[in-house]
Protein backbone atom coordinates (compact mmCIF):
# COMPACT_ATOMS: atom_id res chain seq x y z
CA UNK A 1 0.00 0.00 0.00
CA UNK A 2 1.10 3.56 -0.68
CA UNK A 3 2.43 5.67 2.12
CA UNK A 4 -0.16 7.70 3.95
CA UNK A 5 -1.60 10.30 1.54
CA UNK A 6 -1.92 13.99 2.23
CA UNK A 7 -5.65 14.07 2.89
CA UNK A 8 -5.91 17.82 3.22
CA UNK A 9 -9.23 18.75 4.78
CA UNK A 10 -9.49 15.38 6.51
CA UNK A 11 -6.68 16.14 8.88
CA UNK A 12 -7.95 19.61 9.65
CA UNK A 13 -11.39 18.40 10.68
CA UNK A 14 -10.97 14.93 12.18
CA UNK A 15 -12.48 14.39 15.60
CA UNK A 16 -9.91 11.96 16.98
CA UNK A 17 -6.87 9.92 15.99
CA UNK A 18 -8.85 6.77 15.20
CA UNK A 19 -10.90 8.67 12.63
CA UNK A 20 -7.69 10.10 11.21
CA UNK A 21 -6.21 6.63 10.70
CA UNK A 22 -9.40 5.20 9.20
CA UNK A 23 -9.65 8.03 6.70
CA UNK A 24 -6.01 7.68 5.72
CA UNK A 25 -6.31 3.93 5.25
CA UNK A 26 -9.43 4.22 3.09
CA UNK A 27 -7.94 6.97 0.95
CA UNK A 28 -4.71 5.10 0.41
CA UNK A 29 -6.70 2.04 -0.66
CA UNK A 30 -8.73 4.08 -3.16
CA UNK A 31 -5.57 5.64 -4.57
CA UNK A 32 -4.27 2.12 -5.26
CA UNK A 33 -7.34 1.18 -7.32
CA UNK A 34 -6.74 -0.44 -10.69
CA UNK A 35 -9.52 1.79 -12.04
CA UNK A 36 -8.19 5.22 -13.12
CA UNK A 37 -11.66 6.70 -12.57
CA UNK A 38 -11.64 5.75 -8.89
CA UNK A 39 -8.18 7.27 -8.42
CA UNK A 40 -9.25 10.39 -10.33
CA UNK A 41 -12.44 10.88 -8.32
CA UNK A 42 -10.57 10.29 -5.06
CA UNK A 43 -8.00 12.92 -5.93
CA UNK A 44 -10.61 15.37 -7.21
CA UNK A 45 -13.33 15.02 -4.58
CA UNK A 46 -11.45 13.96 -1.45
CA UNK A 47 -8.02 15.52 -1.89
CA UNK A 48 -8.90 18.56 -3.97
CA UNK A 49 -6.15 17.61 -6.42
CA UNK A 50 -7.26 18.90 -9.81
CA UNK A 51 -4.00 19.87 -11.48
CA UNK A 52 -1.34 17.48 -10.25
CA UNK A 53 0.52 15.17 -12.58
CA UNK A 54 -1.03 12.03 -11.10
CA UNK A 55 -4.50 13.57 -11.27
CA UNK A 56 -4.02 14.42 -14.94
CA UNK A 57 -2.77 10.92 -15.73
CA UNK A 58 -5.72 9.29 -13.99
CA UNK A 59 -8.23 11.55 -15.76
CA UNK A 60 -6.64 10.79 -19.12
CA UNK A 61 -6.83 7.04 -18.48
CA UNK A 62 -10.47 6.76 -17.45
CA UNK A 63 -11.61 5.10 -20.68
CA UNK A 64 -8.90 2.46 -20.30
CA UNK A 65 -10.04 1.30 -16.88
CA UNK A 66 -11.10 -2.36 -16.76
CA UNK A 67 -14.65 -1.62 -15.60
CA UNK A 68 -15.10 1.19 -18.11
CA UNK A 69 -13.85 -1.05 -20.91
CA UNK A 70 -16.27 -3.77 -19.87
CA UNK A 71 -19.16 -1.30 -19.86
CA UNK A 72 -18.30 -0.20 -23.40
CA UNK A 73 -17.66 -3.69 -24.76
CA UNK A 74 -20.01 -5.04 -27.40
CA UNK A 75 -21.34 -1.71 -28.58
CA UNK A 76 -23.14 -1.97 -31.91
CA UNK A 77 -23.02 0.43 -34.89
CA UNK A 78 -26.36 1.96 -33.83
CA UNK A 79 -24.89 2.94 -30.47
CA UNK A 80 -26.70 0.26 -28.49
CA UNK A 81 -25.48 -3.06 -27.16
CA UNK A 82 -27.59 -5.59 -28.99
CA UNK A 83 -30.44 -5.47 -26.45
CA UNK A 84 -33.11 -2.95 -25.55
CA UNK A 85 -31.85 0.23 -23.86
CA UNK A 86 -33.51 -0.76 -20.59
CA UNK A 87 -32.53 -4.44 -20.64
CA UNK A 88 -31.23 -5.31 -17.17
CA UNK A 89 -28.30 -4.81 -16.79
CA UNK A 90 -26.70 -4.87 -20.22
CA UNK A 91 -28.78 -2.19 -21.93
CA UNK A 92 -27.36 1.22 -22.76
CA UNK A 93 -29.44 2.92 -20.06
CA UNK A 94 -27.74 1.03 -17.22
CA UNK A 95 -24.27 1.01 -18.68
CA UNK A 96 -24.37 4.78 -19.11
CA UNK A 97 -25.37 5.46 -15.51
CA UNK A 98 -22.35 3.47 -14.36
CA UNK A 99 -20.11 5.14 -16.92
CA UNK A 100 -20.97 8.67 -15.85
CA UNK A 101 -20.52 7.67 -12.21
CA UNK A 102 -17.04 6.58 -13.27
CA UNK A 103 -16.43 10.05 -14.72
CA UNK A 104 -16.52 9.00 -18.36
CA UNK A 105 -15.74 12.19 -20.32
CA UNK A 106 -18.40 14.39 -21.84
CA UNK A 107 -18.52 14.31 -25.62
CA UNK A 108 -16.98 10.83 -25.93
CA UNK A 109 -18.53 9.65 -29.23
CA UNK A 110 -19.31 6.12 -28.03
CA UNK A 111 -21.15 7.41 -24.98
CA UNK A 112 -23.03 10.05 -26.95
CA UNK A 113 -24.16 7.43 -29.47
CA UNK A 114 -25.36 5.15 -26.67
CA UNK A 115 -27.16 8.01 -24.94
CA UNK A 116 -28.91 8.90 -28.18
CA UNK A 117 -30.51 5.46 -28.27
CA UNK A 118 -31.79 5.96 -24.74
CA UNK A 119 -33.17 9.41 -25.51
CA UNK A 120 -34.88 8.09 -28.64
CA UNK A 121 -36.54 5.36 -26.58
CA UNK A 122 -37.78 7.63 -23.80
CA UNK A 123 -39.02 10.42 -26.08
CA UNK A 124 -40.61 8.15 -28.69
CA UNK A 125 -44.35 8.53 -29.20
CA UNK A 126 -45.15 4.91 -28.40
CA UNK A 127 -43.38 5.20 -25.05
CA UNK A 128 -44.89 8.51 -24.01
CA UNK A 129 -48.40 7.58 -25.03
CA UNK A 130 -48.38 4.83 -22.42
CA UNK A 131 -48.07 7.20 -19.45
CA UNK A 132 -51.42 6.93 -17.65
CA UNK A 133 -52.96 9.82 -15.74
CA UNK A 134 -55.22 8.76 -12.86
CA UNK A 135 -56.94 11.22 -10.53
CA UNK A 136 -54.95 13.96 -12.19
CA UNK A 137 -51.56 12.38 -11.42
CA UNK A 138 -49.20 10.87 -13.98
CA UNK A 139 -48.24 7.33 -13.05
CA UNK A 140 -44.72 7.17 -14.42
CA UNK A 141 -41.61 5.15 -13.55
CA UNK A 142 -39.71 8.41 -13.57
CA UNK A 143 -36.43 6.85 -12.48
CA UNK A 144 -35.99 6.07 -16.18
CA UNK A 145 -36.24 9.69 -17.27
CA UNK A 146 -34.31 10.86 -14.22
CA UNK A 147 -31.28 8.66 -14.78
CA UNK A 148 -31.31 9.32 -18.53
CA UNK A 149 -31.52 13.08 -18.01
CA UNK A 150 -28.59 13.04 -15.58
CA UNK A 151 -26.55 10.99 -18.05
CA UNK A 152 -27.35 13.30 -20.96
CA UNK A 153 -26.33 16.35 -18.95
CA UNK A 154 -23.10 14.77 -17.71
CA UNK A 155 -22.22 13.88 -21.32
CA UNK A 156 -22.73 17.43 -22.59
CA UNK A 157 -26.11 16.78 -24.21
CA UNK A 158 -28.29 19.07 -22.09
CA UNK A 159 -29.08 21.28 -25.09
CA UNK A 160 -30.50 18.31 -27.00
CA UNK A 161 -34.28 18.90 -27.40
CA UNK A 162 -34.87 15.35 -26.20
CA UNK A 163 -33.16 16.15 -22.89
CA UNK A 164 -35.31 19.24 -22.43
CA UNK A 165 -38.41 17.14 -23.12
CA UNK A 166 -37.38 14.73 -20.36
CA UNK A 167 -36.80 17.57 -17.91
CA UNK A 168 -40.07 19.34 -18.63
CA UNK A 169 -41.98 16.07 -18.53
CA UNK A 170 -40.56 15.25 -15.11
CA UNK A 171 -41.76 18.59 -13.80
CA UNK A 172 -45.19 18.06 -15.37
CA UNK A 173 -45.44 14.59 -13.81
CA UNK A 174 -44.24 15.59 -10.32
CA UNK A 175 -46.68 14.77 -7.52
CA UNK A 176 -47.78 17.26 -4.84
CA UNK A 177 -45.41 15.76 -2.25
CA UNK A 178 -42.44 16.37 -4.55
CA UNK A 179 -41.91 12.88 -5.92
CA UNK A 180 -43.08 10.53 -8.64
CA UNK A 181 -44.86 7.19 -8.72
CA UNK A 182 -45.79 4.61 -11.33
CA UNK A 183 -48.19 2.63 -9.13
CA UNK A 184 -51.63 2.92 -10.68
CA UNK A 185 -53.21 1.86 -7.38
CA UNK A 186 -51.45 4.50 -5.28
CA UNK A 187 -53.71 6.96 -3.49
CA UNK A 188 -51.75 9.99 -4.62
CA UNK A 189 -50.75 10.94 -1.07
CA UNK A 190 -47.24 9.45 -1.22
CA UNK A 191 -44.70 9.10 -4.00
CA UNK A 192 -42.28 6.22 -4.51
CA UNK A 193 -38.83 6.84 -3.06
CA UNK A 194 -37.39 4.49 -5.69
CA UNK A 195 -38.92 6.46 -8.55
CA UNK A 196 -38.20 9.88 -7.04
CA UNK A 197 -34.46 9.83 -6.30
CA UNK A 198 -33.13 9.61 -9.91
CA UNK A 199 -35.39 12.46 -11.10
CA UNK A 200 -34.05 14.68 -8.32
CA UNK A 201 -30.54 13.96 -9.60
CA UNK A 202 -31.48 14.43 -13.26
CA UNK A 203 -33.25 17.74 -12.74
CA UNK A 204 -30.35 19.01 -10.64
CA UNK A 205 -27.89 18.11 -13.41
CA UNK A 206 -30.14 19.83 -15.94
CA UNK A 207 -30.13 23.00 -13.85
CA UNK A 208 -26.34 22.87 -13.55
CA UNK A 209 -26.01 22.47 -17.31
CA UNK A 210 -28.64 24.99 -18.44
CA UNK A 211 -29.40 27.32 -15.55
CA UNK A 212 -33.10 26.40 -15.73
CA UNK A 213 -34.43 27.54 -12.35
CA UNK A 214 -37.66 25.57 -12.77
CA UNK A 215 -35.58 22.37 -12.86
CA UNK A 216 -33.69 23.40 -9.72
CA UNK A 217 -36.95 24.15 -7.91
CA UNK A 218 -38.41 20.77 -8.87
CA UNK A 219 -35.27 18.99 -7.67
CA UNK A 220 -35.53 20.90 -4.40
CA UNK A 221 -39.13 19.78 -3.91
CA UNK A 222 -38.02 16.18 -4.36
CA UNK A 223 -35.18 16.66 -1.87
CA UNK A 224 -37.67 17.97 0.65
CA UNK A 225 -39.66 14.74 0.32
CA UNK A 226 -36.64 12.70 1.46
CA UNK A 227 -35.54 15.12 4.13
CA UNK A 228 -39.02 15.36 5.63
CA UNK A 229 -38.78 11.60 6.21
CA UNK A 230 -35.19 11.90 7.53
CA UNK A 231 -34.45 9.75 4.47
CA UNK A 232 -35.96 6.53 5.79
CA UNK A 233 -38.48 7.19 8.57
CA UNK A 234 -42.26 7.28 8.63
CA UNK A 235 -43.83 10.68 9.13
CA UNK A 236 -46.31 9.15 11.54
CA UNK A 237 -44.32 7.19 14.10
CA UNK A 238 -40.72 7.71 13.02
CA UNK A 239 -40.18 4.01 12.40
CA UNK A 240 -38.09 2.69 9.51
CA UNK A 241 -40.24 2.58 6.36
CA UNK A 242 -38.37 -0.28 4.69
CA UNK A 243 -35.36 -1.97 6.27
CA UNK A 244 -33.99 -2.81 2.84
CA UNK A 245 -33.25 0.90 2.44
CA UNK A 246 -30.71 0.63 5.25
CA UNK A 247 -28.48 -1.80 3.30
CA UNK A 248 -25.83 -0.37 0.96
CA UNK A 249 -25.82 -1.44 -2.69
CA UNK A 250 -23.42 -0.90 -5.57
CA UNK A 251 -24.67 -0.18 -8.15
CA UNK A 252 -28.10 0.88 -6.87
CA UNK A 253 -29.60 1.16 -10.41
CA UNK A 254 -33.11 2.52 -9.73
CA UNK A 255 -33.33 1.29 -6.16
CA UNK A 256 -33.43 3.60 -3.16
CA UNK A 257 -31.08 3.21 -0.21
CA UNK A 258 -29.74 5.63 2.37
CA UNK A 259 -26.28 6.04 0.85
CA UNK A 260 -27.58 6.75 -2.63
CA UNK A 261 -30.03 9.22 -1.13
CA UNK A 262 -27.16 10.94 0.67
CA UNK A 263 -25.14 11.00 -2.54
CA UNK A 264 -27.92 12.75 -4.44
CA UNK A 265 -28.66 15.15 -1.58
CA UNK A 266 -24.97 16.01 -1.34
CA UNK A 267 -25.00 16.91 -5.04
CA UNK A 268 -27.90 19.24 -4.31
CA UNK A 269 -25.94 20.80 -1.44
CA UNK A 270 -28.28 19.37 1.19
CA UNK A 271 -26.24 16.65 2.94
CA UNK A 272 -25.60 18.98 5.89
CA UNK A 273 -29.32 19.43 6.54
CA UNK A 274 -29.91 18.31 10.16
CA UNK A 275 -32.65 15.97 8.96
CA UNK A 276 -30.01 13.88 7.18
CA UNK A 277 -28.33 13.20 10.53
CA UNK A 278 -29.95 9.82 11.17
CA UNK A 279 -28.81 8.54 7.79
CA UNK A 280 -25.29 9.87 8.31
CA UNK A 281 -25.08 8.17 11.69
CA UNK A 282 -26.21 4.94 10.06
CA UNK A 283 -23.55 5.33 7.37
CA UNK A 284 -20.82 5.77 9.97
CA UNK A 285 -22.01 2.65 11.79
CA UNK A 286 -21.82 0.71 8.53
CA UNK A 287 -18.08 1.43 8.24
CA UNK A 288 -15.76 -1.55 8.64
CA UNK A 289 -12.97 -1.61 11.18
CA UNK A 290 -10.50 -0.93 8.35
CA UNK A 291 -12.25 2.34 7.41
CA UNK A 292 -13.97 1.00 4.30
CA UNK A 293 -17.54 0.10 3.38
CA UNK A 294 -18.99 -3.04 1.82
CA UNK A 295 -22.36 -3.93 0.29
CA UNK A 296 -25.23 -5.14 2.42
CA UNK A 297 -27.11 -6.50 -0.58
CA UNK A 298 -26.98 -6.84 -4.35
CA UNK A 299 -29.30 -6.17 -7.27
CA UNK A 300 -27.08 -7.94 -9.83
CA UNK A 301 -25.43 -11.25 -10.61
CA UNK A 302 -21.86 -11.63 -11.90
CA UNK A 303 -21.08 -11.87 -15.62
CA UNK A 304 -21.52 -15.41 -16.90
CA UNK A 305 -24.23 -16.28 -14.38
CA UNK A 306 -27.22 -18.13 -15.78
CA UNK A 307 -29.66 -15.39 -16.76
CA UNK A 308 -32.68 -17.26 -15.41
CA UNK A 309 -31.45 -16.62 -11.87
CA UNK A 310 -31.77 -12.83 -12.10
CA UNK A 311 -30.36 -9.82 -13.98
CA UNK A 312 -26.75 -10.39 -14.96
CA UNK A 313 -24.17 -7.60 -15.04
CA UNK A 314 -21.54 -6.93 -17.68
CA UNK A 315 -19.12 -5.88 -14.90
CA UNK A 316 -18.14 -7.67 -11.73
CA UNK A 317 -18.54 -4.93 -9.13
CA UNK A 318 -17.45 -7.21 -6.30
CA UNK A 319 -19.80 -9.19 -4.10
CA UNK A 320 -17.63 -9.69 -1.01
CA UNK A 321 -15.36 -7.51 1.05
CA UNK A 322 -14.84 -3.76 0.77
CA UNK A 323 -16.24 -1.92 -2.23
CA UNK A 324 -14.42 0.97 -3.88
CA UNK A 325 -17.44 2.93 -5.08
CA UNK A 326 -19.30 2.55 -1.80
CA UNK A 327 -16.22 3.71 0.10
CA UNK A 328 -15.67 6.61 -2.27
CA UNK A 329 -19.29 7.70 -2.02
CA UNK A 330 -19.41 7.33 1.74
CA UNK A 331 -16.34 9.52 2.17
CA UNK A 332 -17.72 12.07 -0.29
CA UNK A 333 -20.99 12.25 1.62
CA UNK A 334 -19.33 12.61 5.01
CA UNK A 335 -17.19 15.44 3.68
CA UNK A 336 -20.18 17.18 2.07
CA UNK A 337 -22.04 16.96 5.37
CA UNK A 338 -19.08 18.30 7.36
CA UNK A 339 -18.50 14.93 8.98
CA UNK A 340 -15.11 13.87 7.54
CA UNK A 341 -13.61 10.90 9.38
CA UNK A 342 -16.20 11.13 12.14
CA UNK A 343 -16.31 8.10 14.43
CA UNK A 344 -18.51 7.16 17.36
Amino acid sequence: MESRPDVGFYYHTTMDNSGDVLAAAALAWLLNSEEPAVRHLTRRDLLGDLDGEAAAADAAGILEGPKVRALLAGQQPDGGFGVGPYSKWGGAHWRLVSLVELAAPAGEPRLVAAASTVLDWLTGRSHRERVPVIDGLARRCASQEGNALAVACRLGMADDPRAELLARSLVDWQWPDGGWNCDQRASGRRSSFHESLPPAWGLHEYWLATGALWAREAAGRAAELFLSHRLFRSLGDGEVIDRRWLALHSPPYWHYDVLQALVVLSRLGKASDPRAGDALELLVRRRRADGRWQPGGYWWRPPGTRSGSGPVEVVDWGRSGPNELLTLNALRVLHAAGWPARVR
